[in-house]
Formats: structure tokens, C-alpha cells, sequence
């Protein structure tokens, strides 16, 4: 009802006084017993001039509040519209008898005895024809004594006129002296001049509504200078005042939150809610009751709750700062449940019952356990390097790949990491990078443990480079491949390796010498890798 009434209100200030009594009468129906509704639609109905619908409305606005003054003005102006001056009259009285120093009243009388007067004037008037007033007020000697007291006595003067015709007429005061200046003229006044519309009145909820903002802004002044105790008084004063505005618990709630009393902040920020769902608030003010709910909850070190209500206040209205705490406190959840998961010994003994499983070529099972060390010591280079052997039997070549380079990244001197990356570059047939992946191994394997693995992943390397050589493949489509591939293209547009490729088809012995070069060596691998290069 208040909204469709601040509506009327509103559609009244623009004049839309048609709308006005559309959306007062929906008031009307859902709150039948509100005397302002029926006052602000009688205002409506009295700006259209429909004054005995004015007058319904009226008459119930004074039956449902006597003693409101208000009523019987308007009361009294639906009457005088309908040219009832008595009974106008009465009314007004009546509302100064409730508040004798009510100025709409009093001039509303004021207006009323001066139409009064002009009417039993025009009753005078009505033993001339019905153009009478009109031609005396035409005359410039007689119209000016419209405005005069003594204008009864003047009458007849005006009728000796009308029976002349105005033909050579004069007054006797005429012939006795000289014609005195001209009077100042004015219109004649309408005999029922129309009530002027008045404004709608604000009732005393609106009055609570207004008082409610002043104190709630004396809260924002008080919580400002973090005069916390005192902007708690002043919200609480507020919220007596207008228990519909959910900005008041927010802001309350903003204050316990300072002051730490972040279950309190909790239950007012719900109670924010529910008033909110209850009187269709602002979706932005739900969202941000739903996010100091989960401010508070992460202050509790409750962070699940606290991303259920971040989800919430961003399913509300989404932005970009609840987003941001909503991801900050997702990524703290999961840091904090590794560290409590972190246990060196519990890894070491899942890692061992990954081995057992791998050496009976249960792979998935291996693969599962090592993963549980990994959640235990995600730290452990070895947990990694195991799982990367199982990837591969298991012909998951890039979550092997993976394994291998978060292994090699935990300890960049761990062979056994890039003997099996060099295995799965290998199997994907990438020898270039498989023989460059086993030069590395080498490079670490310092104490020569792992020499004869590697040497055999290089030969067998070599002869697949070789044999590969050998097949029927096209020319044709070994450059189309390569032209695809950004890093034989370099090495083919590089000016030193055409010269070298030239020189290599005029002087065998001068390419062989070439080849002592370890970077022409590998770019020449890897254009034979490619297929771009061919053995004869």
C-alpha cells in the first residue's frame, strides 16, 4: 500500500492526475482503513473537477478520522466545486473548531465568502437579460463601478443606460462636474471560481520514514569517527522508527563487525534478509547483507560457510570485490587443507604400496596410491617420477610429460626424471627432443649410474631417426609438415644452416666437418627428425 501510495504521490506532483487515482485506489485496497489514501484520491478527483467523486472520497477520509483537519478541507473544497456554499461553509467551520489556526482552512473560508458575494450579485443582475453584465462592463464609465460598495446604487443609472441604448447618456454627476479621471479596470470574477488543487499529505508513516533517515545518517556520521556505541544508539533508533529499511541492519551490522561481534553481525545481516525478501528491498541491499554474512564467517575461520555466502551475495548482485574475497578464500581453503593433510611418513608408506602395485603391473592402482603421497608431501620429487612410469605404461603420455616436468622443476639434478621424459618423448616419436632430454640426463648423471640406460634410449633414438628416413613418405608432405612446425622453419630460414645444407650436397667431407659443431649437429637432427632430411 505505501508503495503504490509514494506512486500516487508522485504520478499527483506531475500532474498525471488519472494515474494518481489508479494507484491510490490499489492502496485503497489493500489498506481500506487509511484516511490520508482516500484524502490524496479526493485531491485527485477535485484536480478533474469530478467533485461529487471528490466528495465520496472526502466524506469517508472525515468519517474514518473526525478529528483530522485535513479532511474537512477537503471535504469543504469538493462541496464549493459543487457550488454548495453553505454547506462549505459549515464544513470549514467545522475543521476550525479541531484546529483554529489552520491557514488552508482560513483561506479556503476566505475564498468561499468572496464567491458568495458575487453570486448574490449575479442574482441581482437577473432582471436584465442575459447580456446585461456583459454590456455595462463594456462601457468604460460603468464597468469601473463593479469594484465599488456603493455599486446597488449605482443600478439604476446602469438601467437607464440599457433602456437608452447608450445614445448621448450621461450621469448626473456629469453635468454637475467635470468627468473625473478613468478608473483602473478589472475583469469580473468568475461567480464560482474552482478550488485550487492541493498537495497530497504526507501521513505519519512518511513523517517515522523521514525521522528514520536523519537518525540513520547520524549513525554514519557516528561510525565514521568510529563512534561505534553511539551509532549502534542511533541505528537502533532508526530501526524503531521505520522497521522496512534493510540499509539500517546493514549498517548495524557493519558496526558489530568493528567491533568484532561477528555472530551478532551474522543474525542481524539475516534478519536483513528476511525484512528485505518480506518487502521486495533492493536486490544490491541482499547481496550486501549476504556478504558481511560471509565477511564474518571468515573472521570465525568458518571458510566454507563464508564461500557459501560470498555465492549467495554474488547470485544477488555480482561484484568485483565480493568475487575477489570469494576466490581468495577458495584458494586459502585448499591451502589450508593440503597443510593439515601434509604428513612425510604417510607419503613415504603410499609411495611404497604404489611400487608393490607397479611391480604387478597393477598401474592404476600404483597410479592412485602415488597420487595419495603426492596429497601427503607434494614436495617428494620421487612420488612424481613414479607416477610419470605408470602414465606410461598406462599410454597417458601427457599427464606423463606433466609428472616429469613438476619433477624436474622439484629437483633439476633428478635423472631418472629425464630418462623417463626422454621415454615419452620417444614413444610420441619427437627424437630431436627425446636425444636433447637424454644429453641433459647425462649432464647430471655425474656418477655414471644411469649411463648405459640413456646411451641405449639415444641409440635406439638414432635408429628410428634412420629408419624413418627410409619410408615412402613424400617429400611433399615432410615439407608440408614442417612448414607447420615453427622451429624447423627457423632453422631452415637461418642463413648459416642454407649455406651449410648447400655446401653438404657439393662436399660431403666439408658437412662432416659441420657436424662437429654440437647446435648444427642437433638442427641437423632435428630436420632429419622432421623428414626434411634424408640419408642416402
Amino acid at each position: 500500500a505505501d508503495e503504490y501510495k509514494n506512486l500516487g504521490n508522485k504520478a499527483f506532483s506531475a500532474k498525471e492526475y488519472e494515474e494518481a487515482i489508479e494507484l491510490f485506489s490499489k492502496a485503497i485496497d489493500l489498506d481500506p482503513s487509511n484516511h490520508v489514501l482516500y484524502s490524496n484520491r479526493s485531491a485527485s478527483y477535485a484536480s478533474l473537477k469530478k467533485y461529487d467523486k471528490a466528495l465520496e472520497d472526502a466524506s469517508k477520509t472525515v468519517e474514518l478520522k473526525s478529528d483530522w483537519a485535513k479532511g474537512y478541507n477537503r471535504k469543504g473544497a469538493a462541496l464549493h466545486g459543487l457550488g454548495k456554499l453553505d454547506e462549505a461553509r459549515e464544513t470549514y467551520k467545522e475543521g476550525l473548531k479541531i484546529e483554529p489556526d489552520n491557514a488552508q482552512l482560513k483561506k479556503a473560508l476566505e475564498d468561499l465568502e468572496h464567491a458568495d458575494k458575487y453570486q448574490s450579485m449575479d442574482s441581482q443582475f437577473k432582471i436584465f437579460n442575459d447580456d446585461a453584465l456583459v454590456r455595462i462592463a463594456m462601457n468604460p464609465k460603468l464597468r469601473a463601478y463593479l469594484d465599488q460598495p456603493d455599486f446597488d446604487n449605482r443600478v439604476k443609472e446602469a438601467l437607464m443606460y440599457i433602456l437608452t441604448g447608450g445614445t448621448n447618456f450621461q450621469t448626473p454627476q456629469e453635468t454637475e462636474k467635470p468627468a473625473e479621471p478613468e478608473p483602473k479596470t478589472r475583469d469580473v470574477p468568475e461567480p464560482e471560481p474552482e478550488p485550487e488543487p492541493e498537495t497530497v499529505e504526507k501521513s505519519e508513516e512518511d513523517l517515522k520514514k523521514e525521522e528514520a533517515d536523519k537518525e540513520k545518517a547520524l549513525g554514519n556520521d557516528a561510525y565514521k569517527k568510529r563512534e561505534f556505541e553511539k551509532a549502534l544508539r542511533h541505528y537502533d533508533k532508526a530501526w524503531e522508527l521505520d522497521p522496512t529499511n534493510v540499509s539500517i541492519l546493514t549498517n548495524k551490522a557493519a558496526v558489530l563487525f568493528e567491533q568484532e561481534n561477528y555472530e551478532e553481525c551474522i543474525k542481524i545481516c539475516e534478519e536483513a534478509v528476511d525484512v528485505g525478501r518480506e518487502h521486495r528491498a533492493d536486490f544490491k541491499l541482499i547481496a550486501r547483507a549476504y556478504g558481511r554474512i560471509g565477511n564474518a564467517y571468515v573472521k570465525l575461520n568458518k571458510l566454507d560457510e563464508a564461500i557459501k555466502y560470498y555465492g549467495k551475495s554474488l547470485a544477488e548482485h555480482r561484484t568485483p570485490e565480493i568475487l575477489t574475497k570469494s576466490n581468495e578464500i577458495k584458494k586459502l581453503k585448499v591451502k589450508l587443507e593440503k597443510e593439515a593433510y601434509y604428513n612425510p611418513e604417510l607419503s613415504e608408506k603410499a609411495r611404497e604400496e604404489g611400487n608393490e602395485l607397479f611391480k604387478k603391473n597393477n598401474f592404476a592402482g600404483a597410479v592412485e596410491r602415488y597420487t595419495e603421497a603426492i596429497k601427503r608431501n607434494e614436495n617428494d620429487p620421487k612420488s612424481y617420477s613414479n607416477r610419470a612410469a605408470c602414465y606410461t605404461k598406462l599410454m597417458a603420455f601427457q599427464e606423463a610429460l606433466k609428472d616429469c616436468e613438476t619433477c624436474i622443476k622439484l629437483d633439476p639434478t633428478f635423472v631418472k626424471a629425464y630418462i623417463r621424459k626422454a621415454a615419452v618423448e620417444f614413444l610420441k616419436k619427437e627424437y630431436s627432443k627425446c636425444l636433447e632430454t637424454c644429453r641433459t640426463a647425462t649432464k647430471y648423471d655425474t656418477e655414471k649410474k644411469h649411463a648405459s640406460e640413456i646411451q641405449a634410449q639415444m641409440r635406439k633414438c638414432h635408429e628410428s631417426m634412420y629408419q624413418s628416413s627410409d619410408t615412402p613418405e613424400s617429400a611433399e608432405e615432410a615439407i608440408r609438415k614442417a612448414a607447420s612446425d615453427p622451429e624447423i622453419m627457423k632453422i631452415l630460414q637461418d642463413p648459416v644452416m642454407q649455406q651449410i645444407l648447400q655446401q653438404s650436397q657439393d662436399d660431403p667431407r666439408a658437412f662432416r666437418e659441420h657436424l662437429k659443431n654440437p647446435t648444427v649437429a642437433a638442427n641437423i637432427e632435428k630436420l632429419m627428425n622432421a623428414g626434411v632430411l634424408r640419408t642416402s
